[in-house]
């Protein structure tokens, strides 16, 4: 089977948006989903395959999602998006570009759009074990799998787990996974979700965009990014606080970035800067050492932030947290 891929990718020439076949063999699982209650789209997915993410998810805030895998044509992910973006659904998308396809028994391809319409298609020239499930506002898809089971799985993963899309969709991978995954075992993972409030600037309306290019176990190191990535949202949170001059707000948004991330000491470091610069040395103090243990670095950098204006020209102020 490696030989008949790798000849695959040698003998056909890629062209993209024309009509020449891309055979680019992508085999994996994946999810598509929209959520009802925020309006989210995403995708996630996981492959035997160097960097999956570049390949397979396409989402647009307000618009749709698209999974394109198997043998790939990557066309079905940004022309999809603009049939649906005209007003097309997911189904009469999905539809148009399979038309035009002469080589459609060998994708593999999920969409959803705005509404929450889903639609999938599994060739049938696709490598075994291969199939798809559409649920209500999502589509699993899997092909290349160790067992027939992986899409169902999938399905009630996505269905039981509550709370936030992205963490919908990261059990459904992880099922997959259980269910013995893609045959070849594993190697790189996406997760693509956007807001469902668009703001038509696209970097704006993206609430996760992570990949894993290449990782001996792809979907827990993608866990650990979602959490990293949580963080950070909640740190960029408190400097928007921090600039409108809401303090609290700004300490509670670092102390929960803090959480997410205790492993790196920077995020406390810039909660006790926000506490010195305000007067309040003394909550600010105990912070500053926690963190000059774990991070001696630290300390030289607090006098760098004199000019940018995040702590006050005060001799004594910097004296008092570098010798603590």
């Amino acid at each position: 089977m490696r030989n008949f891929l790798f000849a695959a990718i040698i003998v056909v020439p890629l062209f993209s948006y024309a009509e020449e076949i891309q055979s680019i063999p992508v085999a994996t699982y994946s999810i598509v989903a929209h959520d009802e209650a925020t309006g989210q789209l995403g995708v996630a997915v996981q492959s035997h395959w160097f960097s999956v993410g570049s390949l397979v998810p396409w989402v647009k805030a307000g618009v749709g999602a698209v999974a394109t895998q198997s043998f790939v044509k990557v066309d079905y992910g940004p022309n999809g998006l603009k049939l649906m973006e005209k007003g097309f659904s997911a189904s009469e998308a999905l539809s148009t570009l399979l038309n035009v396809d002469e080589n459609s028994a060998v994708r593999q391809v999920g969409m959803v759009d705005a509404k929450g319409n889903a639609i999938a298609h599994t060739g049938k020239n696709c490598i075994q074990y291969a199939g798809h499930i559409v649920g209500k506002g999502y589509t699993v898809q899997a092909n290349l799998m160790a067992s027939p089971k992986v899409p169902a799985a999938m399905m009630s993963a996505y269905e039981s787990t509550k709370g936030a899309l992205v963490d919908r969709l990261m059990a459904a991978l992880a099922a997959a996974e259980k269910e013995g995954g893609d045959i070849r075992g594993k190697q790189s993972a996406a997760i693509l979700v956007m807001t469902g409030k668009p703001t038509g600037i696209e970097w704006q309306d993206k609430l996760f965009d992570l990949r894993i290019e290449d990782h001996p176990d792809p979907i827990n190191e993608m866990k650990r990014l979602i959490r990293v990535a949580r963080a950070y949202k909640h740190a960029n949170q408190g400097d928007l606080y921090l600039e409108e001059g809401k303090v609290d707000s700004a300490l509670v948004e670092y102390d929960l970035a803090a959480e997410f991330y205790p492993e790196n000491p920077e995020l406390p470091f810039w909660t006790a800067v926000s506490l010195a610069k305000v007067d309040r040395l003394e909550e600010a103090l105990p912070i500053f050492k926690a963190v000059f243990e774990r991070a001696p670095a630290l300390r030289e950098l607090v006098p760098r932030l004199i000019p940018a204006g995040l702590l006050p020209d005060d001799a004594e102020l910097i004296k008092s947290i570098r010798e603590i």
